[in-house]
């Protein structure tokens, strides 16, 4: 029905960015991998999703909680480290490039992307 919104796509005039940059990073939605230059750094799927999800709102803390309910699609509270070992996958796959702190440990808990402020941007194409 035109007009109207779907219950699972709320926002669904809202377009979806295919790349977010992130200083040198670039993560593209359609390969689900990110690149430096021309250089495909190989994330597994919840590797991207993590950085992706991260990436909506540069700079902004998320808690474990929500990563393993948004990335994870985790809705309780497990006793493991498996958002800790993913964030620890991306930051070595974006050591050998310098940009392993993008992936950046809040002090009162969780992550968030902290890119090159000068750098970030959202792209609809490339």
């Amino acid at each position: 029905m035109p007009g109207r919104k779907s219950p699972l796509f709320p926002d669904s005039d809202t377009m979806i960015p295919r790349f977010r940059e992130a200083g040198d990073l670039t993560l593209d939605l359609l390969h689900r991998d990110g690149r430096v230059d021309d250089r495909w750094l190989g994330f597994h799927p919840r590797e991207f999703e993590l950085l992706w999800r991260l990436a909506e709102q540069p700079g902004q803390r998320m808690t474990r909680r929500e990563l393993l309910r948004d990335v994870l699609r985790i809705e309780h509270e497990p006793e493991t480290n498996s958002v800790a070992v993913h964030v620890a996958r991306v930051r070595s796959k974006l050591e050998p490039f310098g940009l392993s702190t993008i992936l950046a440990t809040h002090p009162d808990g969780g992550y968030y992307l902290n890119p090159p402020s000068t750098n970030l941007h959202f792209l609809q194409n490339h």
